[in-house]
Parts: structure tokens; sequence; C-alpha cells
């Protein structure tokens, strides 16, 4: 199963971590975790590449967190790829809870 944590302060969104292999398909062919890992990703390039935010992340097999300062965090960009990409693993998760579980965290 895979986790999916969006971390919220203040009504900031101040990052996301998603953990876990979602088990729907062999390693290697599982599209849904390929659908989850490539919005991660975007997520993570988006902040670090695009809004060119210094940020703290962590990517491993099965294990992506990014997470920027509460400063950043007030930038509408940083609040518009977080929320996008929270909207996108919903949609994608809508009839699969069995492998995944999504969450927003307050900090």
């Amino acid at each position: 199963m895979t986790k999916i944590t969006f971390y919220k302060k203040n009504e900031l969104f101040l990052g996301f971590q998603v953990e876990g292999h979602t088990g729907k398909d062999v390693y290697g062919k599982d599209l849904l975790c390929c659908q989850i890992s490539t919005v991660a990703q975007l997520g993570l390039v988006g902040i670090k590449e695009v809004a060119n935010i210094k940020c703290e992340f962590k990517v491993r097999d099965g294990f992506l967190k990014v997470k920027v300062g509460e400063i950043d965090a007030k930038r509408e960009d940083v609040q518009f790829l977080f929320k996008t990409c929270l909207e996108s693993f919903g949609s994608i998760i809508i009839d699969e809870k069995k492998y995944v579980k999504l969450e927003v965290e307050n900090v």
C-alpha cells in the first residue's frame, strides 16, 4: 500500500510525502504506482526547479518527500503546486482506496 501525506500549517501546505508501493501489479508494471510517482516527482521538480525554492527533499525507492519552509509556503505558486498535486493524487486514487491512502496532516 502507498501512503500519501500532505503537511499543512495555518491553512498553508508545507509539503507532502509518498511512501510505499501500491501492490496493485508486479513491481515495474504497476501503472497506479507509476501515476503516483509521476505526480510526486512533478511536485518536487515544480518546487525545486521551476519555482527555484530551496526545500527539504528525499527520494529513494518507494519514497519521496518534499517540504518547504513557512516563508516559502506563503508563495502563491507554491500553494498552487501543492494543491495541484493533492487534487491530482485524489483523482488518480478515487477508485483505488484498497491500494492508496491519502491524508492531510496538520502540523
